[in-house]
């Protein structure tokens, strides 16, 4: 979402910035860049350009901010204060600065004039980012404090192993949120808070769960994999991931090494002839001697017609197959009722 600002940030700043003595306000301009460089200069190397200290530079700026706020000019530009409220609140009230920043502009340099605006501006309120969450800014307290809470709490209902569909994410948001004023209640504004956590994420396929978890931040070949079989949702060949996994997450995918990183990792069973499910599906793992023995042990001693038909639920493979492990003697009998045994 773009928000279209009526009042010019850069304009707004020019003529607040003529309040200030001339060094107090090159300081502001290099500390925030506000000149033709948009970058920021550090306490530090703006004190060695004027040969003062970092501390000496920091009191240069906090005069400077107190003396802007404190000018008839700030008053008169008290409409662009205004106006950058009422869309911080339009917005939900409470936004991570860099999502805040962006709504506003792409434009680096409109950017600095827009978080100049954020620090001079009375209304308005930051927090630093901590373990739970990002860098943001919000005008009201306690309605800052209860985005936060209900974000603790759904962090708190979520398992290490979810990956839960947007819709749904946003439906169990709304159960911790307590006391919602009903202008908050849209998908857009619900989608900002939760990106306000740093515990909660949302993988490439626009899933959500806890962020730490490979199936939010996947990391490699394997990670992706896993989401690529998921999102198919049956057995799928080994060459048909590496194609998705470029596909869908735009990253090179050579099919030997992700064939590779398939039968290394043990969420992943091999079914068939190059064809691979999610161990969470309830495939048994190993060859299909192994899958045999597993359910002989399972169900006891089973007819001939009785374990192929277990056995094909397990693995995409020919009866023949199936039948050529069942006669090998090192492994199964027959007893006189035609049922197999393990050896």
């Amino acid at each position: 979402m773009h928000t279209a600002l009526t009042q010019k940030p850069k304009q707004v700043v020019k003529a607040l910035l003529k309040s200030l003595p001339d060094r107090a306000r090159e300081v502001i301009i290099k500390r925030y860049g506000l000149g033709t460089d948009s970058k920021k200069m550090t306490l530090e190397s703006i004190g060695k350009a004027y040969g003062i200290t970092r501390e000496r530079v920091r009191q240069i700026e906090n005069y400077a901010i107190a003396n802007i706020q404190k000018s008839k000019e700030y008053e008169a530009q008290s409409a662009a204060f205004r106006e950058l409220e009422e869309a911080l609140d339009k917005m939900g009230g409470v936004m991570a600065e860099e999502d805040l920043l962006d709504s506003v502009s792409k434009d680096p340099s409109i950017q600095n004039h827009i978080y100049f605006l954020l620090v001079l501006g009375r209304a308005f309120k930051v927090e630093k980012e901590d373990e739970h969450f990002k860098h943001r800014w919000y005008t009201d307290d306690n309605h800052s404090k209860k985005v936060e809470e209900a974000l603790r709490k759904l962090y708190k209902s979520l398992g290490d192993d979810d990956i839960i569909p947007e819709s749904e994410m946003i439906d169990s948001f709304l159960n911790h949120v307590e006391d919602l004023n009903d202008r908050y209640r849209n998908q857009e504004i619900l989608r900002r808070w939760l990106s306000l956590s740093k515990k909660i994420g949302k993988n490439p396929l626009g899933e959500w769960g806890v962020s730490h978890s490979p199936n939010i931040k996947a990391k490699g070949m394997r990670d992706y994999a896993f989401l690529v079989i998921r999102k198919h949702g049956s057995p799928i060949h080994f060459r048909e991931v590496a194609k998705q996994i470029e596909k869908m997450f735009n990253k090179k995918a050579h099919v030997a090494t992700t064939h590779n990183e398939l039968i290394k990792d043990p969420r992943f069973v091999l079914v068939g002839r190059g064809l691979y499910a999610l161990a969470e599906w309830g495939y048994m793992s190993g060859v299909v001697k192994d899958v045999i023995k597993k359910i002989l042990e399972k169900n006891g001693p089973l007819t001939k017609k009785e374990i192929i038909e277990k056995v094909l639920k397990e693995r995409y493979v020919k009866e023949n197959t199936i039948l050529v492990n069942l006669q090998n003697p090192k492994f199964f009998k027959k007893d006189k009722d035609g049922k197999y045994h393990i050896v």
